[in-house]
Formats: structure tokens, sequence, C-alpha cells
């Protein structure tokens, strides 16, 4: 059997055709031997021969079976769902897709905060209905933003944010690292910097910390015409304070591209709100994703012969 360089696993993401990161892949690399694999004949067949797989998931079986496995490059930002020890116990490498939703995902956060700002959603709701009348809105200068996560996504929609004439504040796990935003904190002082946001941005990972961080407190410490955009992970909000503050407007409104739980079933309340604005879980979406997992992978392969770290290295 002809050897194998880089494996893909038949594994959709956004709804985008896995055929296609194949063909994307063996054009931007003519020199490597690219194969789709998606039977479970394919899977025994194919990875034990495959230097390098990539996709979103894996088992450990799988992996102790790859015996030529190097690299396994993720098609998702997060690899806490991965079988990181048999990686680790095979020596095999753990790449992410960090940086690959930066673009896309922060342009979305400005598409929330613009419509919130500049009341695009009364906007179209009147052109629809073929209404001419005027109606009040604001201005997102001057506007106090928090984004909370700082890593490829966040500090992309602090980047996009700088022309508005915003005041930006970054939260991290680590704030002496500093960042791009006029004032960095650590995940501690939420709670004092909350009574002084317009918008807060959460663009974090779910850990242990930030599960639950926008809890009823902390909707209580927003100001009432603030507004909260998660494109993080569902459960970094309580849904049920989110509800309440919704329906008794101590907060002006949300965007959610996530939700908990997720998909959001027909019929859940969060659906009634005319201020609550939710899209499935989209704002990775890209046509560039592909073309931008090509490259972390195309920069990898020489330094895969070479001590120089792999970019996106996760374990």
């Amino acid at each position: 059997m002809t050897s194998i360089d880089i494996a893909v696993l038949n594994q959709t993401i956004h709804g985008m055709s896995t055929e296609a990161y194949r063909d994307v892949l063996a054009e931007r690399l003519p020199s490597q031997t690219v194969e789709l694999v998606a039977s479970p004949s394919e899977y025994d067949e194919v990875l034990p021969e495959a230097r390098i797989i990539t996709g979103f998931e894996i088992d450990a079986a799988t992996v102790e079976r790859a015996t030529n496995l190097e690299l396994f490059a993720c098609t998702f930002a997060g690899t806490d769902h991965l079988p990181l020890d048999a990686f680790a116990e095979n020596d095999v490498k753990v790449t992410n897709a960090s940086g690959v939703h930066g673009p896309n995902a922060s342009e979305q956060v400005l598409a929330y905060v613009l419509s919130f700002a500049r009341g695009l959603d009364r906007g179209w709701k009147q052109s629809q209905a073929g209404t001419w009348s005027h109606y009040h809105t604001d201005e997102l200068y001057d506007s106090t933003v928090t984004v909370v996560g700082m890593g490829a996504i966040g500090g992309a929609i602090l980047d996009r944010l700088a022309p508005f004439g915003v005041d930006t504040i970054g939260v991290r796990n680590s704030p002496s690292k500093g960042g791009n935003a006029d004032e960095v904190v650590g995940i501690e002082a939420v709670p004092e910097i909350l009574p002084r946001t317009d918008y807060l941005i959460l663009a974090c990972p779910l850990t242990e910390e930030t599960e639950g961080l926008v809890d009823e407190t902390a909707l209580s410490r927003m100001p009432p015409d603030s507004v909260l955009v998660n494109i993080a992970r569902g459960e970094v909000v309580d849904t049920d304070a989110l509800l309440t503050a919704l329906r008794t407007n101590e907060l002006r409104g949300a965007a959610l591209d996530v939700t908990d739980p997720e998909p959001l079933p027909e019929g859940h309340p969060l659906w009634s709100h005319d201020n609550c604005l939710i899209t499935p879980h989209n704002a990775g979406y890209t046509p560039r994703y592909w073309d931008r997992m090509a490259d972390i992978i195309a920069d990898n392969i020489d330094r895969l012969d070479t001590d120089e770290q792999l970019r996106n290295l996760a374990n």
C-alpha cells in the first residue's frame, strides 16, 4: 500500500465539505499524499500509515494503532476533548486551529455590537414592513467594551474595535502578559469592571473559572442599557439568569452565537425576546477555513523534521 502523508478524517465542521479540505491540502502540498478517510475499513487501513491526521476528534485506541503518526492537526481551536494522554504516550504532537476563526468571528461580533448601537434590528423590521418612521439610536463611540478572553479571537475583536474610539478592557488569566486592550485585568476582576461595561463580549474557553461566569450576580452589576455578546460557549452564561434580565429590562439586549442548551430547542423562552439575537453557532464559519488550516499544516511539515516548535502547538 502507498504510504499516506496526510489523512483527512471525514468530520464535517460548519457544514463544509471535507472533500474540499482534502483538495485544498493536496493542491497546497503537491509533494504529499493526501487521502480522505471515511469508512471504518479505511480507518483500519489508512490511519496506521499516516504521518499526519487532521480532523476534530479521534479516540485513544485509534491513536495507539496509528504507529506512523507524528502529528494530529485538530480542526477545532480547543483540544481538551482529545485523548491528550494517548498522544503524549505515543509521542504524537497536537496542533489546534487557533487563528483560523479570528477574522470571521471578530467581524460577526462587530456586526452584533453595531446593530445594537445603531438600532439596525428595528430598521430591518421597519423596512420589511414598509414603514418610514424615525427612531432614536446610540453611538458605539466613547463606549466601554469588555472582551473576556484575549486569545486569537479576542485579540482580533480588540483590533477591530480600535478605530471606533472606544475604551477597551481585556480579561485574561495572566494579565501581566498585557495585550491590545486599553486595560488588561484578570478574570477575578470581572465583578469590578462590569458596572462600567457597555458591551460585554465573551470570547473565552469554557473552563472551571468561566463556567457560569455571567450569572445573576454578574448581570445585576451590568448597567441596564448594556449588551451581552457570547461567542464563547453557552455554559459561560447562566441561561435562566439571562432570561430574567431580558424579561425585566435589566439588560438592553443580548447576541448569542452559542446557547445552553445547544442547539436551542424550538419553543425555548429565549426565542421569544425581541432584544435577543440568536445565531446558530455560526461565528466560526468562513469560506477560508480550509485554506487557513492548510496554512498551519504546511508550516508544520518542515518543522516536523527540525527542532523548531510547531505552529499552534497544543501539547
